[in-house]
């Protein structure tokens, strides 16, 4: 969701079969202290026959020593393992951040290339790229899960699951699907509504920052608005979406949403999920966090509340709900252009409240380890 991208011209899958690592960047050789050294390693895990790539970050700690592990979840479309879509030009590695912030707290994470994104491609579905589905994406989020488990470092009793945008979303929904579950969750930015009232919401916010600009008048952007909402309304109904009338800018955002057989098997699963709805049925005492910065663009802070209140009910601890002044929906501070990779000091802050509970920094004069380059 960097404009909430479900123009996803495709999606991503999963179901464990096989793994290995190729150790990169930091090493992760003994230390004569008896500590092992911090290390990035590059690793891959099979998923229904697709070799799904990713990176884990090992923070330095003592030989033997069990870390928390964090599964770290991308938001919508073509978005990698860093947060980054480079098709598009975006590249604010927001994803690698979060992992530097974790990792300098001595929390282990694994992050990966989901379907059509990165290193691992359309995979399994690349000859019938319509037949993937949300059911798809979280089977193979799962997978990453249990890979990251199953590390001899891994502690599986501290496995925790982050989630940016769409993704955290979907850290919900494998919440609710792994075991162990997780002891906690963030949801940074998170799709905290059906997908298509999101889509709906965006539109109306954009057809009303035209008419402040003086680009269309007011009555123009009502009669797009009320087009948005039957088109989404005959969507989901099974009926044909007619976009007659509309503003070229509205039908060409519409198109690869609702008009597009490729993603029409998505789109329709992802938007069948109410986000409050999954989060009612966390178990009791799941510590999570949710940000909202007041900038973010693609999940209005208006959205949040149900979200919020359902945690709450479920018992859910942890920091809960925390505006970040001035933040926009890549975590950067105000006046950062899209791909500064800098998070906002305030983010920063509510992840390391989040956090706390698990950091398990190495001891003695060893630094902690450092972010990814």
């Amino acid at each position: 969701m960097h404009v909430l991208r479900a123009a996803m011209a495709v999606v991503i899958g999963a179901g464990l079969a096989a793994c290995g690592s190729t150790g990169q960047g930091q090493g992760g050789a003994g230390t004569s202290s008896g500590t092992v050294a911090a290390a990035e390693q590059s690793v891959q895990f099979t998923v229904d026959g697709t070799a799904t790539y990713g990176t884990l970050d090992v923070p330095a700690h003592r030989a033997g020593q069990r870390l928390a592990a964090a599964l770290l979840m991308a938001g919508s479309g073509p978005t990698d393992r860093d947060g980054d879509d480079a098709a598009a030009g975006l590249e604010p590695h927001t994803l690698r951040l979060v992992a530097g912030v974790l990792g300098r707290m001595g929390i282990m994470t694994l992050r990966f290339d989901k379907y059509f994104s990165g290193q691992t491609g359309a995979g399994a579905f690349a000859g019938h790229p319509s037949s993937i589905d949300l059911a798809a994406f979280i089977k193979q989020a799962d997978a990453a899960y249990d890979f990251l488990r199953a590390q001899p470092a891994a502690d599986p009793h501290r496995m925790l699951v982050a989630g940016h945008s769409e993704g955290g979303m979907y850290a919900l929904l494998v919440a609710e699907s792994v075991s162990p579950r997780p002891a906690g969750l963030a949801l940074i930015e998170p799709q905290d509504e059906r997908f298509l009232s999101l889509i709906q919401l965006q539109t109306d916010e954009q057809l009303d920052a035209m008419v402040r600009q003086g680009g269309i008048a007011a009555a123009t952007a009502r009669q797009n608005g009320e087009a948005v909402r039957r088109a989404v309304a005959d969507f989901r109904a099974g009926r044909p979406v007619v976009t007659d009338g509309m503003l070229p800018g509205v039908v060409n955002l519409l198109t690869p949403i609702l008009l597009s057989g490729v993603n029409a098997a998505y789109v329709r699963s992802d938007d069948a999920v109410y986000p409050p709805g999954v989060a009612a049925r966390l178990p009791h005492g799941t510590r999570v966090l949710v940000t909202e910065g007041t900038a973010d663009q693609n999940v209005p802070p208006s959205t949040i509340t149900p979200l919020v209140r359902a945690l709450a009910a479920a018992g859910a601890t942890g920091p809960g709900l925390r505006t970040l002044n001035g933040v926009n929906h890549l975590l950067h501070p105000p006046g950062a252009a899209n791909n500064d990779q800098v998070l906002a000091p305030s983010a920063v802050t509510a992840l390391q409240s989040w956090a706390a509970p698990y950091s398990s920094l190495a001891p003695g004069p060893h630094p902690p380890p450092q972010p990814s380059s």
